[in-house]
């Protein structure tokens, strides 16, 4: 029985009290603009290092930049959660601007020190690195070398980075204000709802088939009437980013989301192809799903609906207690860190109007939190996102004796803590069910993730890879949008939809946001790399912890493929590694199969 109440609503007062007319954040923000321009004042006095006699003054720098970045983020992640708790919060959205400015005046502040130390010369790096004071920035310092060889010059870039405030990150913020407007009419058991995007979105789960046709139909009907808005949004924010890169003559769109990532494409290709190889049981899985729903094909909209009436569900107190159950078999630290982001109010979990559909864990790097934003209804599925953000939270925890610098983790590892956690709920709860029925209701919702991660997301890269190939000869007309996604989606599903979702690239915030390109395959990566990371912890028992908060410290300075080689001993770049992981996924669906 539980016997703690955990509040639904974060607390963000601990922060900066008052809202987003906190006094304090404003005098926080004036600090953090002061800080900038005294930095900018002091940048044209910076040298390219001649000896390494300068470690100790780069050390200086690098600890001013970690003061100046820490608290930027501190206020920018706080009026992040702001505007996700409440869309309407006006001030907030102007406060969201000034911060954009200053992290782009930052911006130019570190692509200036990456400028000036790559020109040193190679044996005086080498004895930099080699330095008592630079020697564990090693990994970054050179990512930084070679990140600034590929760029333009200081002048270029800085005016680049300045243009982007109104442009590219306006876009983006653009796309944020239009979904927040948008409220869809869904007929619920006979009652005229008026939802969010999200409130909307999450009647997907929902065991009647006529409120789930309800909100695909609405769904679509309210982005058909929205397209041109959506496509002129994402055909500049391409845009933007094509004109950047045909500057720098890079001639691939991967080549930036594969360096952010700390990936090889050797890597990327062979997941998509063992991906590719091994989607027969999944689409097995969607017709034998059409067929327990009455229908010969799977169609979009019953994707997440449960099937029979054995779907567990649980509510907000039960879902954390279970979670907390779980990650105590995994190990100590986990769970006390999960409980005390529980007990002290770090998750927003309330189902409400006005909140920004999705989840989010953001970090706080000042106060050494996180918070975790979310819309609990009582799923299973929601149990399992709840668990996927807090996994992104222990990773941060798991870093907190590390230096800034070497904090900097790619989205492909971000993800992996993040599945980790949510594979350890999803399997206690497959070996927990105490009938058939709820046992292959809780291992569809283990495939559920599968079929997401292989193929729904197979869709948004196919798509995002074909639109912005077909973006640099012009702009992409909405209808061209439409199409590029139903015929990435109908590839990605290997045949198995009735029917597509065409405007899902107007409703996916991914493919706006202007921080990460390509907010897609890491996800499928850390996916798979988690699950090898899972089996050792299922080998080894709750000894493994240890190991597992190693390998999360090393995500930040090294590449994937050394990661693997590391912690793994695995290389990742042949597709066998892959396929070990798609076989697992594989066993579940053949274990699903057997019980309906």
């Amino acid at each position: 029985m539980t016997t703690t109440t955990y509040p639904l609503v974060w607390d963000l007062e601990t922060f900066f009290p008052g809202g987003s007319d906190s006094p304090q954040l404003a005098a926080h923000l004036d600090q953090v603009e002061e800080k900038i321009a005294s930095f900018e004042a002091d940048l044209p006095h910076l040298q390219t290092p001649q000896s390494a006699s300068v470690a100790g003054e780069m050390l200086a720098v690098i600890e001013r930049l970690k003061d100046v970045a820490t608290n930027l983020s501190e206020a920018g992640a706080t009026i992040g959660c702001f505007l996700a708790q409440d869309t309407t919060d006006k001030k907030a959205a102007l406060l969201q601007g000034r911060t954009s400015s200053l992290g782009a005046r930052l911006g130019t502040i570190l692509m200036t020190i990456q400028q000036k130390w790559s020109q040193t010369d190679a044996d005086v790096w080498q004895q930099l690195l080699a330095s008592s004071e630079l020697q564990e920035f090693e990994f970054i310092l050179n990512e930084w070398k070679e990140k600034a060889a590929k760029k333009l010059s200081q002048e270029e870039e800085a005016l680049i980075t300045s243009l982007g405030v109104d442009g590219y990150q306006g876009w983006g913020q653009l796309y944020d204000l239009l979904i927040a407007d948008m409220k869809v009419e869904v007929n619920v058991e006979g009652e005229i709802k008026k939802l969010s995007i999200g409130q909307a979105s999450n009647l997907y789960s929902h065991p009647k088939a006529e409120v789930r046709k309800a909100v695909k139909d609405a769904l679509e009907a309210a982005f058909t009437e929205k397209e041109e808005f959506f496509a002129k949004t994402l055909n500049h924010l391409a845009g933007f980013r094509l004109a950047v890169y045909k500057k720098r003559r890079w001639d691939h769109v991967l080549e930036e989301p594969l360096a952010i990532n700390r990936m090889s494409k050797d890597t990327l290709d062979a997941m998509w192809g063992a991906i590719s190889d091994g989607k027969a049981p999944f689409v097995n899985y969607l017709t034998k799903k059409a067929e327990i729903l009455g229908t010969e094909k799977i169609h979009w909209h019953d994707m997440d609906a449960p099937i029979g009436e054995s779907a567990k569900t649980m509510d907000y107190q039960q879902g954390a207690e279970f979670i907390l159950k779980h990650f105590k078999a995994f190990g100590p630290e986990l769970e006390s860190f999960s409980r005390r982001a529980f007990e002290n109010g770090w998750i927003e979990a309330e189902d409400r109007d006005n909140k920004r559909p999705g989840g989010f864990c953001t970090g706080m790097p000042v106060s050494q939190e996180s918070r975790i934003f979310m819309t609990y209804s009582g799923s299973m599925s929601n149990v399992s996102t709840l668990a996927h953000e807090l996994g992104h939270a222990f990773h941060s925890y798991a870093l907190k004796p590390v230096h800034w610098l070497n904090r900097q983790y790619a989205m492909g590892v971000a993800e992996t803590a993040s599945t980790f956690a949510e594979m350890i709920v999803a399997d206690a709860a497959v070996a927990e069910a105490t009938s058939k029925e709820e046992k292959a209701a809780l291992l569809e919702d283990k495939i559920q993730r599968s079929v997401a991660f292989f193929m729904n997301i197979h869709a948004r890269f196919l798509f995002e890879t074909r639109f912005y190939e077909e973006r640099k000869k012009g702009v992409v007309s909405s209808t061209r949008l439409n199409e590029l996604m139903a015929e990435a989606q109908e590839e990605a599903y290997a045949g198995a939809l009735a029917d597509t979702h065409p405007h899902f690239w107007a409703s996916k915030l991914h493919f706006y946001i202007t921080g990460v390109p390509f907010y897609n395959f890491p996800y499928t990566f850390g996916y798979l790399f988690s699950l090898s990371i899972y089996a050792k912890a299922k080998e080894e028992g709750s000894a493994f912890e240890d190991k597992y908060i190693a390998l999360l410290r090393d995500t930040a300075v090294m590449s994937v493929e050394d990661l693997a080689k590391k912690h793994l001993n695995e290389d990742i770049t042949k597709k066998d590694f892959w396929a070990k992981g798609i076989a697992l996924c594989h066993k579940d669906v053949e274990e699903f199969l057997s019980l309906v």
